[in-house]
């Protein structure tokens, strides 16, 4: 049993160790712009197969970006990272890196997709405009899970952006955007 767990931690430590170099280094090897596009337009078709309410909103949001594949891990010090594209009037315009680091009680490795809706030209504009938004300060986001979503109306809608995560593999708790970094990246072609 503890050989077991030394081999875990070992393991972990060896994800985190990788997935926090991808961290650092994700804007110099970002994906192609072709594979964001297209793991980009399955992500969202995966969300609006599966929460309808997602593609209500995505019909009066001003934006969308999409993750469609963040990787976190950790054990003790946890990291995240994913490449994503921002779909304004059904076409993509740009590319984002999101990052985060973390401290405390967490142990795992985790996969995962998030699409921020942006409902205000000033929450759109401030994404534009930031040079790396950090989520926690600037426009208003809301996490909608499963349950929220389907109690959203036309009169509820009041923040200036709306995520959804969706699509979670792996075990680590936590889906937390707070503290994530938002950057703006140039994909290879």
């Amino acid at each position: 049993m503890n050989s077991f767990c030394d081999a875990s931690r070992r393991s972990l430590l060896l994800g985190l160790a990788g997935l926090a170099s991808a961290t650092t280094t994700s804007a110099a090897h970002a994906a192609s712009a072709r594979q964001i596009n297209a793991d980009a337009s399955q992500a969202l078709r995966t969300l609006y197969a599966t929460q309808p309410r997602a593609k209500e909103l995505g019909q009066r949001a001003k934006a969308i970006l999409i993750f469609p594949r963040i990787h976190k891990a950790g054990f003790m010090v946890g990291a995240q990272t994913g490449d994503g594209a921002l779909q304004v009037g059904g076409r993509i315009v740009a590319y984002y890196n999101i990052s985060a680091a973390s401290f405390g009680m967490q142990a795992g490795v985790q996969r995962f997709s998030y699409a921020l809706f942006f409902m205000t030209d000033a929450a759109l504009n401030y994404l534009d405009k930031s040079d790396g938004w950090q989520i926690g300060s600037g426009p208003s986001v809301v996490v909608v899970d499963k349950g929220a979503a389907r109690s959203m109306t036309t009169t509820t809608l009041t923040q200036d952006v709306y995520a959804f995560p969706f699509g979670q593999k792996g075990l680590m708790a936590g889906l937390g955007l707070e503290g994530s970094k938002i950057t703006r990246i140039q994909p290879s072609a």
